[in-house]
């Protein structure tokens, strides 16, 4: 039903409906589908390919149309922008005693894997066409003026029924004729942020893009540490989140899995320690492990015991000191603290025993010089199937499942090859993104048996020799906390 009904307080019913697609066929050579497009109403993508290097082709596909307009949503008293029917019926009130009509709309967030459907409502003011925005802030204006918390919403961005148009980059790598490796970046040091366009000419890569989560709550000087697993060149730089889709690079191989990682000291005297956390802030009574990559001094108010190459301890000291090369630091606060007072004396040996366990095969991985991991974000298509676990991996709201936002995808096909795709969103008449079940279906239609979402929104970004070739929604590049990389060797 279209949402131009919205006017006049008729109440709307909208679902999201998972589509099934057919399998794609295990081929030589990964190939850009010939099939309509799979979002919208199936339109009929133009692309432009360019071949990028040996074994690597980039895909500029535009598709769809812009039909999508502006309309007034009112927040409910939880902030939100959706609720329970009394809820959404007492706004309606309010609005209407604004001298204001206002529109009930019924939503079902469609289930995932993890997580069943949701029924919520919505109240809505007017509509307008994209070029008529002004008159939606001058409504709202209005309804703000009568203490109503409201916001100008594109309709677009809804995860409801659209024409697009969507913007989107697909770099396909076939494994039969690529000669380079994957790597995993943080750029210059855990704790900073930096854009993918840096992380690429750092590292000479023919191809980025970024990676996953990274904690925006924590510090300003920490928020480029990694929200789930990291490992850089055989080193774990970011503990797992437990459970969370990752993927795992291992020279010009890419696995997609969910992981959880072990650390424990272990003293010289044989008293053992779980290690709460790698490279991150730390809270009360945790012990965290800070490596070189740091890039930043330890916490303050609690015991470092720097440990060499060897494990050997070096000194104890007092907390909120940078790292030397070539150490590590354990640093412990309340009872953390008591632990290396008691187990970690000077010249003693404390081991660090590190494992990141495949939680598919039940096998811990080898941290050699050649792996690296890039947490993802949520995992889209499992076995050629459509399998979204939004709540497993910390992403069931209706904002992160229904509402659309830029995206970037990771996919692998039957015989190997990878699919890097950035689908750019937030961008009214442009590009509109995608939802979770939009995105798994994307990643079905390329070809991908197994897929996951890594960070999205204004983090965005796919670099492709020193050219950034998206649009990220902020307007220019954004730092982030790490990049897959594709290097020419």
């Amino acid at each position: 039903m279209s949402r131009r009904t919205l006017a006049g307080g008729l109440a709307i019913a909208a679902a999201l409906t998972l589509t099934a697609l057919p399998a794609t066929a295990e081929q030589l050579s990964v190939r850009f589908p010939s099939a309509k497009f799979p979002l919208g109403e199936r339109p009929v993508p133009t692309k432009t390919m360019t071949a990028v290097t040996q074994g690597i082709d980039l895909y500029d596909v535009k598709a769809g149309s812009s039909t999508d307009g502006y309309t007034v949503t009112v927040l409910m008293p939880s902030g939100r922008d959706y609720g329970t029917l009394p809820t959404a019926e007492t706004q309606v009130a309010a609005v209407e005693a604004a001298g204001e009509t206002a529109s009930l709309q019924k939503v079902i967030r469609p289930s995932v894997a993890d997580a069943p459907s949701q029924t919520v409502y919505m109240v809505r003011v007017g509509l307008w066409s994209l070029k008529d925005k002004k008159k939606a802030d001058e409504t709202a204006k209005k309804l703000k003026e009568a203490d109503l918390k409201v916001k100008v919403d594109y309709l677009g961005d809804d995860g409801l029924k659209t024409t697009g148009p969507w913007d989107v980059k697909v770099v396909m790598i076939d494994p039969r004729t690529f000669r380079g490796s994957y790597a995993a970046s943080l750029g210059a040091s855990v704790a900073k942020r930096e854009t993918v366009s840096s992380m690429v000419k750092a590292r000479g890569a023919v191809v980025g893009v970024n990676g996953g989560f990274f904690n925006i709550h924590t510090s300003k000087a920490l928020r480029g540490e990694p929200v789930g697993t990291s490992v850089v060149g055989g080193k774990l730089l970011s503990e797992a989140v437990p459970g969370r889709s990752a993927v795992v690079l291992k020279g010009r191989t890419a696995k997609i899995t969910e992981l959880k990682t072990d650390v424990t000291a272990i003293s010289q005297d044989g008293e053992r320690v779980q290690v709460n956390g790698i490279n991150r802030a730390v809270v009360t009574d945790e012990l965290v492990l800070y490596t070189e990559e740091y890039g930043a001094k330890t916490p303050t108010g609690g015991t470092d015991a720097v440990l060499d190459a060897n494990g050997k301890v070096v000194g104890l000291r007092t907390s909120g000191a940078a790292i030397a090369a070539g150490t590590r630091v354990l640093h412990g606060n309340g009872v953390a603290s008591d632990w290396l007072n008691e187990h970690a004396w000077q010249e003693w040996t404390v081991k660090i025993d590190t494992k990141v366990v495949d939680l598919r095969t039940k096998k811990a991985l080898k941290l050699t010089p050649d792996l690296n991991v890039v947490a993802g974000s949520v995992g889209l298509v499992r076995n050629g199937k459509v399998k979204i676990t939004a709540k497993q991996d910390g992403h069931d709201s209706m904002n992160m499942i229904l509402r659309r936002h830029p995206r970037t995808l990771l996919g692998t096909t039957r015989n190997g090859s990878l699919i890097l795709a950035t689908i750019d969103g937030r961008q009214p008449g442009v590009t509109v993104g995608a939802n979770f079940v939009e995105a798994a279906q994307f990643m079905r239609w390329l070809g991908a048996t197994q897929a996951i979402n890594l960070d999205g929104g204004g983090s965005t970004a796919m670099v492709v020799g020193k050219k950034l070739v998206n649009r990220p929604s902020d307007g220019s590049e954004r730092g982030v906390g790490d990049a897959l990389l594709v290097l020419p060797k």
